[in-house]
């Protein structure tokens, strides 16, 4: 609990959750004992007075009906309330039980619906109530869950489904209070189709059984969104001690060559930061419709197949998802406008695994294509309704939480600890991040708790000045952020300039296989806009950059080619948008279409039957971008 949640009066939290949310009023029940409120408003979760310790699934997964039932049992603290509020999003309440699944029912209420938040569910307890039971089932409507039928997989024979709960999904596949400053301990019992396997963020299976019921713990206090189910035609192969690849059969072979070096990962991030918590790390590759790159389930990341490049050269999101079992999953956000401490701190220890795996180059030019992201998202979101946006510490409410899900919390928040690093020095810097994990291991902070921190353990103690506000309240890019050069991409400036001026393609001296991802993302983005279509479809003769294969490459010629009007890329960008639903590629993609009133039908066209292979997260997106 932190020490401002007490100036979060009733009143002020009602207001937002029922009239932000056109909400009921609270129920005749609810007594005047409720003098503190969960300071999350992205939940309506009354966790400072009755919170969820343990939550136990037994459920059903029933890919005809495409619904999850079952009950989720949650075993309560607290502290002398007679009602528990959970939260809720187009699920089906059928009853709720007291201490046993077959018990006494107990009445229950719901708010009414809110676009963003769901609805809040208010359950009445007694005193000597230990487990609330809710039967439940999910609807066409729950969000985080993707079913996929068979043509939407790799394998094409199964179907598969797989969840996505951050930020604030979860509540529509399990009723739960559904906030990340409330760590809980999870157990599960799945029944599945008997051809199919389950897995979790949790102990999992390695192999297929007879029964299809496969059984889950999750021993580690972990917050909500990183409770995850994926169910398909899955197989596993080892890669170490405590670590492996599930994916497709058709895919492992290819998942085992890329992820090949998952065990020095590991063994690099203990010898930077401390002990791995989690027990295993294995990784889940996806079908193509995962909006993400990587999502971080402890002990299970959730991975696109979109990194399967063939040359391991995209291997840095591993590298992301697997730091993050120290900043996310050990040490979380305590709210959604906090999110940059998951972030920040994660994109800086991916470049610190790089750099030790790979060397300083590859390092550099990794965070050098981030900086640039990072700066054009700056300058797009200093332009448009919330240029507050661009400071690291949020202010979300009344907002969807995904909205916060920019690259300022990512690499503004890296640079940030980069630039701290530079000022302390990094051996200082590396015992100051050590102990920020171990202090606070297996809870939350908010920016707030950090800067405190910060400044007891690092800059005072050193005598050092730092602009911490200016970098954590204030808008943009500091003046005194890091500045990172890469020799190998000057040279790739050198190709461009021989380019530009009129030397052919194919005399520059370069095959695909010379440079890395990053460099050919380097060479294509220094192009100049106003480059002649004739001038594209050269160096797609030489290098078949539309049809290249690897999603970053592709993403990048696709948004040159629609800013030129190098409309002979369509077929096979329209191949691209059927079958990735990463939303980091297509919602660049998209909106560079959406610019022009020709470019914007076609893209309609193409996403009128793209649409149903996207999870919601992405589909949310693109309805905004295209109207």
């Amino acid at each position: 609990m932190y020490k401002y949640l007490l100036t979060v009066s009733t009143i002020s939290v009602l207001l937002f959750m029922f009239s932000c949310c056109n909400s009921d009023a609270l129920p005749e029940y609810e007594t005047n004992k409720q003098s503190q409120h969960n300071h999350d408003f992205h939940s309506y979760a009354n966790t400072s007075q009755v919170r969820t310790r343990h939550l136990h699934l037994d459920i059903e997964v029933d890919f005809n009906s495409k619904t999850i039932s079952g009950i989720a049992s949650h075993t309560l603290e607290n502290m002398g309330f007679d009602t528990v509020i959970f939260d809720i999003k187009a699920l089906d309440i059928h009853k709720i039980t007291l201490d046993s699944p077959n018990g006494e029912e107990t009445y229950f209420k719901t708010g009414t619906h809110c676009n963003t938040l769901g609805q809040a569910l208010y359950v009445h307890v007694k005193p000597s109530t230990k487990i609330v039971h809710i039967h439940y089932s999910t609807t066409e409507n729950s969000e985080a869950i993707d079913w996929l039928s068979p043509n939407l997989t790799a394998g094409k024979e199964h179907p598969f489904l797989y969840t996505q709960g951050e930020a604030i999904l979860t509540r529509s596949w399990i009723p739960l209070q559904d906030t990340p400053s409330n760590r809980i301990t999870y157990s599960a019992q799945v029944k599945v189709p008997k051809e199919l396997m389950a897995v979790m963020s949790a102990t999992n299976p390695q192999e297929k059984n007879a029964t299809g019921i496969y059984s889950f713990e999750m021993k580690q206090s972990i917050p909500s969104y990183l409770i995850a189910l994926a169910v398909g035609d899955i197989e596993y192969r080892a890669l170490g001690t405590n670590s492996g690849i599930y994916a497709e059969p058709v895919l492992i072979d290819k998942a085992v060559y890329e992820f090949a070096d998952m065990p020095k990962m590991i063994e690099t991030a203990e010898n930077l930061y401390g002990p791995y918590k989690w027990e295993r790390y294995d990784v889940l590759v996806l079908p193509p419709a995962f909006p993400f790159g990587g999502m971080e389930n402890p002990r299970l990341t959730f991975a696109t197949p979109t990194i399967l490049a063939g040359d391991r050269s995209l291997i840095s999101l591993i590298a992301h998802e697997l730091a993050h079992s120290w900043s996310g999953n050990l040490v979380t956000n305590a709210t959604w406008d906090d999110f940059w401490l998951n972030e920040g701190f994660t994109v800086y220890f991916e470049s610190r695994i790089m750099e030790a795996l790979y060397g300083k180059e590859v390092s550099e030019m990794l965070t050098l294509i981030e900086y640039q992201e990072l700066v054009a998202e700056n300058e797009e979101i200093q332009k448009s309704q919330y240029p507050e946006d661009t400071h690291l510490k949020l202010s979300l409410d009344g907002r969807d939480p995904d909205e916060g899900m920019t690259s300022v919390a990512y690499v503004k928040g890296a640079f940030f600890l980069m630039t701290l690093e530079d000022v302390v020095g990094r051996a200082k810097f590396d015992e100051f991040v050590k102990n920020y994990f171990e202090t606070h291991q297996f809870n939350t902070l908010t920016t707030e708790d950090f800067v405190n921190f910060l400044n007891k353990t690092l800059l005072i103690p050193n005598n050092i000045k730092f602009n911490t506000d200016a970098w954590i309240y204030g808008p943009g890019i500091p003046s005194n952020c890091r500045t990172i050069t890469s020799n190998r991409f000057n040279l790739v400036d050198d190709r461009v300039n021989e380019f530009v001026n009129g030397k052919k393609a194919t005399d520059l001296g370069i095959k695909r296989s010379d440079w890395i991802t990053q460099e050919w993302m380097h060479f294509i983005r220094q192009l100049p806009s106003d480059i002649p279509v004739a001038r594209l479809k050269e160096l797609d003769a030489a290098f078949n950059l539309k049809g290249w294969g690897n999603a970053e490459i592709m993403t990048e010629w696709f948004l040159v080619g629609i800013a030129a009007g190098y409309t002979d890329i369509r077929p096979e960008m329209e191949r691209f948008l059927m079958a990735v639903g990463r939303r980091k590629f297509i919602a660049p993609i998209y909106t560079a279409l959406s610019r022009t009133a020709e470019n914007k039908i076609w893209a309609k066209n193409v996403y009128q039957h793209a649409r149903p292979n996207y999870h919601a997260v992405s589909f949310n997106t693109i309805d905004a971008i295209l109207n």
